[in-house]
């Protein structure tokens, strides 16, 4: 386990998952302190297919609905591509 800081998000975790005959993605486990939230990342190869829940609704609530989960793909995709899928870019 290591942890990135960037853009005040910490990967906690990530994992890149070839996902069979679908589309690959990265697995990340991320702690947004603007939110104080912790995060789960789900980044495919294309730019801006990024899904964002929140860890801890779906641990203490078990709630999946869009009140619970409504960060930002695009933000969490901007501030965490390039490190996830292009890491020696140095970006």
């Amino acid at each position: 386990m290591y942890a990135i800081h960037m853009s005040n998000i910490e990967i906690v975790q990530s994992s890149f998952h070839s996902n069979g005959h679908a589309a690959p993605f990265y697995a990340a486990i991320v702690d947004d302190p603007d939110t104080g939230e912790t995060k789960i990342v789900i980044m495919f190869d294309e730019p801006e297919y990024t899904a964002v829940l929140s860890l801890d609704a779906l641990l203490n609530d078990e709630d999946i609905s869009h009140d619970k989960h409504n960060s930002r793909g695009d933000i969490y995709d901007s501030k965490l591509r390039d490190v996830l899928w292009y890491p020696e870019s140095g970006s």
